[in-house]
């Protein structure tokens, strides 16, 4: 099974029309300016794409939209998003999901709220990697889901050889832990920082791979400060890049986000879901 070459990839947001109805074209849109722009990744239906508000039709009317889009170069990484709150809904997507070719990859993420133990939540990944049958990114989010997945856990859903890596937004400095504990035919285990967060101090820790969110305004100054700062330099962000951050993290980001992205692009990625951009 091929696996996933590119070290940095874009967490691409979700477009919807001003009634908040999903607009697949737009979302899809954007993508394609992205890889215009030099991108050879995105994440689709993540927690930048409003993962939770959509329902799996929804989402399937993303996946028909990837799968009928003839632009993608073969070397171009589509991960998509599959969590749920109930099992069954993520193994539908999952089996959905199986089938569109223009997808490389998934990112699975648990569930929200109900607080799975360990054992559930293993089983929950394990079905939905089965059925996708694609490379898998674990997603750790505990601040989000208000699970927290355990290394001990991780290690044994990483038994699979379709588990590629992890996407940890929980504790960053349990990931040197993860490293040294992983088995030798894991020796190319991918970690993803999520966003552009102290991301010079997560490098330092072992994360290798980058989930950028501001790439998606600025994708060749995000993409090159990563690369950078992974081959050692200290270095800075352009000024201008750093006010926009500053002025997008004061209030809410997402809607900041599509509001600038639609301007720079002339497309409509329209609103968030509220109570988002209220």
């Amino acid at each position: 099974m091929p696996s996933l070459n590119e070290t940095f990839h874009i967490a691409v947001p979700t477009a919807f029309n001003s009634d908040e109805s999903l607009n697949a074209m737009a979302t899809i849109q954007h993508v394609i300016n992205l890889q215009k722009n030099g991108i050879h990744s995105v994440l689709i239906s993540g927690s930048t794409g409003e993962q939770h508000s959509l329902s799996n039709h929804e989402k399937k009317k993303l996946l028909l939209e990837i799968a009928n889009v003839d632009g993608f170069k073969n070397n171009f990484e589509i991960i998509f998003g599959i969590s749920n709150i109930r099992q069954k809904k993520a193994e539908n997507l999952a089996q959905f999901v199986h089938k569109i070719d223009n997808v490389k990859a998934i990112l699975v993420g648990f569930s929200p709220y109900v607080i799975p133990t360990q054992a559930e939540a293993i089983q929950y990944f394990k079905s939905i990697v089965a059925l996708a049958d694609k490379p898998t990114i674990i997603y750790n989010n505990p601040r989000r889901t208000g699970f927290d997945l355990s290394i001990d856990s991780i290690i044994e859903i990483s038994q699979d050889p379709r588990v590629v890596g992890i996407k940890e937004a929980g504790n960053p400095k349990r990931i040197k832990e993860l490293l040294q504990r992983l088995p030798p035919n894991k020796s190319e285990f991918y970690v993803y920082a999520g966003g552009e967060k102290n991301l010079a101090e997560n490098i330092s820790l072992g994360f290798n791979r980058m989930s950028s969110i501001w790439g998606n305004l600025y994708p060749s100054e995000i993409k090159n400060w990563f690369n950078a700062l992974s081959a050692g330099k200290l270095v800075s962000l352009p000024e201008t890049v750093e006010n926009t951050m500053l002025l997008g993290n004061k209030g809410s980001l997402l809607p900041f986000l599509k509001q600038e992205i639609s301007k720079k692009e002339n497309i409509s990625l329209g609103p968030c879901r509220k109570p988002l951009g209220n």
